[in-house]
């Protein structure tokens, strides 16, 4: 008898008179590891703790949103047809939600956020790029409590086992067959773009977006292959699938951003926030009354106190532009 993946017996429970689905569950959990990461590193760079939070509170809902009308888009048929009810666009509970949706809708909120809050969209989107793999590969385990999203049949040993009363088991197979995991496809390639990218932020520069970059290449490659086994039905344009054409607009957009951010940058930026926005850490405060009590004491030998840009700043072969 082969191995397989058994499919969960449940997708969801009941806690009074809520019903709580697995998939939300593994979408909030994502955000919320995506957050913890991108906080972390934003930090470590300079930004102040916590201000990721003022940029997801844009993001997260717009990047929802995102999903939902890219999702509504490319599966007309779903929605407008003769007699449809035309308020299901909007019943987001009801399942349809599209990452490239998502990405289109949270970097716009991201961009508010960032302008809000006085931090680099690059510097961000840098910061975010491995968060925005760990989020995907966590969400993606949505797919597998949902019996869902699965590929082409295969006699491989981890097949996976879908029951034949599923709207989705394709007609004509036997009760039995085994389908390819692609959820489970897409989270092993996911957290090894996580680490990809981390090991490459050590040995060249991935500032300017160039992470961001290298995230869309990884992500969009092998988004194109996995979506191209699904057997879920799509949208269909030149004899391919519209996540394939999007997985393939995002691998040609993170070259694009790779090359002329290289052009643009060849160094690093001196702080993550736009000029005139700095964070000043509590001990530089501190350091600055100092400095302002012995130059009052010393007169004229007194030199002039460190600006906290100059406290935060790395180094740099050119002058930081203004954000773009």
């Amino acid at each position: 008898m082969p191995l397989s993946i058994p499919s969960p017996e449940w997708s969801f429970f009941d806690l009074g008179p809520f019903r709580i689905h697995a998939y939300a569950l593994c979408i909030l959990a994502g955000i919320i590891a995506a957050t913890i990461l991108t906080s972390r590193r934003l930090t470590r760079r300079g930004g102040e703790p916590g201000v990721v939070l003022d940029i997801i509170l844009w993001a997260v809902p717009l990047g929802i949103i995102g999903a939902r009308i890219y999702h509504v888009l490319t599966h007309p048929g779903d929605y407008f047809y003769e007699g449809a009810n035309l308020w299901d666009v909007f019943a987001i509970w009801k399942g349809g939600n599209a990452i490239f949706g998502s990405l289109i809708g949270g970097a716009v909120g991201a961009y508010i956020g960032c302008r809000l809050s006085g931090i680099r969209f690059w510097s961000f989107l840098d910061a975010v790029a491995p968060g925005m793999l760990l989020a995907q590969a966590m969400g993606r385990l949505g797919n597998w409590f949902n019996h869902e999203l699965f590929g082409l049949p295969t006699t491989l040993p981890w097949g996976l086992e879908i029951e034949s009363t599923n709207a989705a088991y394709p007609l004509g197979l036997p009760p039995g067959t085994l389908f390819h995991p692609t959820f489970l496809y897409e989270i092993i390639w996911n957290l090894v773009g996580v680490a990809v990218i981390i090991v490459l932020e050590r040995r060249i520069n991935l500032r300017w977006g160039k992470a961001f970059g290298v995230y869309l290449i990884w992500y969009g490659a092998g988004r194109s292959v996995f979506e191209s086994i699904r057997v879920d039905p799509s949208e269909i344009i030149l004899g391919l699938r519209t996540n394939v054409w999007a997985s393939i607009a995002a691998v040609v957009l993170g070259i694009v951003i790779i090359l002329v951010q290289r052009h643009r940058h060849t160094g690093v930026p001196i702080s993550v926030y736009v000029p005139g926005r700095e964070w000043k850490r509590p001990d530089a405060e501190v350091e600055s009354e100092d400095n302002d009590f012995e130059s009052e004491d010393h007169g004229d030998e007194a030199g002039e106190p460190i600006e906290s840009g100059d406290v935060a700043a790395t180094s740099t072969r050119d002058s930081p532009p203004q954000d773009r």
